[in-house]
């Protein structure tokens, strides 16, 4: 089976540093400052995320006693808790919590962050195995995690619901998230299909190829269930 290669999108949103993530659960509200200096492209492709309602909805799917819960697939959008629970263990055929994205993937950022340490509260950006493959998936540290710092990106911190945050379980449902402090979003129709990049045959000049991020932004139109925002 070939392999599915996902864009690369290079968020649009770029965050002033103020931005503060509301994340409301069935088991209360969580405040996360978010670290849009840090980590502005996690930042604002998050940013955009929450802005349009791409995590209202969904569920946590994944939990490690004293390490990490983690939520944001979009495959436990249709599902009841118990489901996700059934998914997780692998009892609901053709259905894995933890698989899920936007149709796109954003570069990883831990390499440059000052501030990339994992500690108890701190909000990180998952991915699978490979560099440049998270999008949309989160955690929240359960405790100090150095062993971290130079695998995922740290892009916010609980300020306050660390209690929520301990309570978290596998099924439990993120209601929205909501940022305070963001400015509206940029247009997505402004988004070119092409753009014109070198050839690598410099006797080719240059060339006219799809443009990754409104390919992105027609993937998450998509992922949504919406008409293409472009």
């Amino acid at each position: 089976m070939a392999q599915v290669i996902k864009p690369l999108y290079t968020p649009r949103y770029v965050p002033t540093g103020t931005e503060v993530a509301v994340i409301e659960t069935n088991k209360g509200t969580i405040r996360a400052k978010l670290n849009g200096t840090g980590a502005p492209l996690t930042v604002g492709n998050f940013v955009e995320l929450a802005l349009k309602g791409f995590y209202d909805g969904l569920n946590f799917h994944g939990r490690q006693e004293g390490d990490v819960v983690v939520g944001g697939c979009p495959v436990t959008r249709p599902l009841m808790p118990q489901q996700v629970r059934m998914g997780v263990r692998e009892q609901l055929r053709g259905i894995h919590p933890g698989v899920g994205d936007p149709g796109y993937v954003i570069k990883d950022e831990w390499e440059n962050n000052p501030d990339n340490h994992h500690l108890e509260g701190s909000l990180s950006l998952t991915h699978k195995a490979k560099p440049d493959s998270g999008s949309c998936q989160f955690f929240f540290s359960l405790a100090d995690h150095p062993e971290y710092d130079d695998k995922f990106t740290v892009f916010g911190t609980v300020t306050e619901g660390f209690d929520v945050v301990h309570a978290l379980r596998i099924g439990d449902e993120i209601k929205r998230i909501t940022i305070e402090g963001a400015h509206e979003l940029p247009d997505d129709s402004e988004l070119p299909e092409t753009i014109t990049v070198a050839s690598e045959d410099a006797e080719e000049g240059e060339r006219e190829v799809p443009n990754p991020d409104y390919l992105a932004m027609q993937a998450l139109g998509r992922m949504l269930g919406k008409k293409a925002a472009i």
